[in-house]
């Protein structure tokens, strides 16, 4: 059972762990795009207002997100594999250093590179799913 840290039920917590329990690969790949987009975006915002320690935050999560992305991708499962290992360590390696420079000029490129990503693999979930 989901319980807030006073001891209450927790509805939102529940959902978001049935949601996970239940999805399929493809959809569970595209909440992981979808919570980077919102990483990235949430960290632009911070660093554009100067919170600086909530900016970090938020990069440092979506760094975690990039990581688990390429540990988990196959690279030898399709010809496209290597290439998105490529984006993926370059990916990792910008939002380190718009987290340490504290550049949102590069947050905002990051930003641009997610949101490309997710559009792509949320297309290619519906293609998937209605081929099946």
């Amino acid at each position: 059972m989901y319980t807030t840290p006073g001891g209450r039920p927790d509805a939102r917590a529940a959902y978001l762990g049935n949601s996970v329990a239940t999805a399929s690969p493809a959809q569970l790949l595209i909440m992981l795009y979808e919570r980077l987009v919102l990483d990235v975006r949430r960290g632009l915002e911070a660093q554009e207002k100067r919170h600086l320690s909530e900016a970090h935050t938020h990069l440092v999560h979506a760094q975690e997100i990039v990581l688990e992305l390429r540990s988990s991708l196959d690279v030898d499962a399709w010809s496209g594999g290597p290439a998105l290992a490529s984006i993926y360590d370059f990916l990792h390696l910008q939002l380190v250093r718009a987290n340490v420079k504290k550049d949102a000029a590069m947050t905002r490129g990051c930003l641009a590179l997610v949101e490309d990503l997710c559009a792509t693999w949320r297309q290619a979930a519906l293609q998937a799913s209605q081929a099946a």
